[in-house]
């Protein structure tokens, strides 16, 4: 990605202050309430019958979620959410609805080559009396390519939608990408954004939003993938940033990182919770 586009989260801290104050306080009750266990414990994927490559990674039921813990946080959409909110819209195009979003779909036909990934998100209605999973919801994600680049807004990418789907979630409240390990680009910890929305009508209108956050990985993961043809910019890159010091994740991660099992060879799956 080049040094001239300009990141909302590279904004600086006055930009991201109030969030981060506001998000902090969150999380620092969050962890009052579990008494010092890790919040990632109790949200962390583990269970189900589905099978991506050789990785099997298990979804948690309901019993596993702990309204305690409160919902998924809310974070910035970025400069690069193809919502329509700043411009480009993929939600509005034919064909946005699939789950394999590797390829560019429509006029374009570039395809986003990288380190196979299937991300799992589980989604979670906390508003009841009893924790349910929201079935008939709807997932928006978005991420860069190995490059660092987001379609529709990178010059060399700004022809292609790839990266970007939307998905409904099955009566468990699961929804499953295929994609590609994204890039650790300059100063961003290596994320993944996603919406949730009430139905998949909501989110092809981009309206009624319930929750914009974004999926942190695991360093232990991103530095082996990176060891791949075509993240070469991402080992530097990874270097110079931490969760502590990213502009997102600095406040707190814990309801944000995946379970990521697998190989390079044989592509990873990363499983997570999202509670709204």
């Amino acid at each position: 990605m080049s040094t001239d586009e300009i990141h909302d989260h590279d904004r600086g801290l006055s930009h991201d202050l109030p969030r981060i104050v506001e998000q902090g306080v969150a999380r620092r009750r969050l962890l009052g309430l579990l008494g010092g266990v890790s919040a990632a414990a109790v949200l962390a994927a583990c269970g189900s019958d589905d099978e991506t490559g050789s990785a099997t990674v298990s979804t948690p039921s309901a019993t596993t979620v702990d309204a305690s813990a409160g919902e998924i946080p809310e974070e910035t959409a970025g400069p690069f959410p193809g919502d329509g909110s700043n411009g480009a819209n993929v939600l509005a195009q034919s064909g946005v609805v699939r789950s394999d979003i590797r390829s560019s779909f429509g006029g374009a036909s570039g395809v986003a080559e990288g380190v196979p990934l299937t991300v799992r998100l589980k989604v979670y209605d906390l508003t009841g009396s009893e924790v349910q999973a929201l079935s008939g919801a709807a997932v928006y994600v978005w991420h860069c390519n190995r490059a660092g680049e987001y379609s529709m807004y990178s010059a060399d990418v700004a022809d292609e939608n790839y990266l970007r789907g939307v998905q409904e979630t099955d009566s468990s409240g699961l929804v499953e990408f295929t994609t590609i390990f994204p890039a650790a680009y300059d100063g961003r910890w290596p994320h993944i954004h996603f919406e949730v929305y009430p139905s998949v009508d909501d989110a092809t209108s981009a309206s009624n939003k319930l929750r914009t956050s974004q999926l942190a990985l695991p360093e232990d993961i991103c530095k082996q993938v990176y060891e791949a043809d075509g993240y070469d910019a991402s080992v530097g890159n990874l270097e110079r940033v931490s969760l502590s010091t990213d502009m997102v994740f600095s406040d707190g991660y814990s309801l944000q990182m995946p379970t990521v099992t697998g190989s390079n060879d044989d592509g990873w799956v990363a499983t997570l919770n999202v509670p709204v």
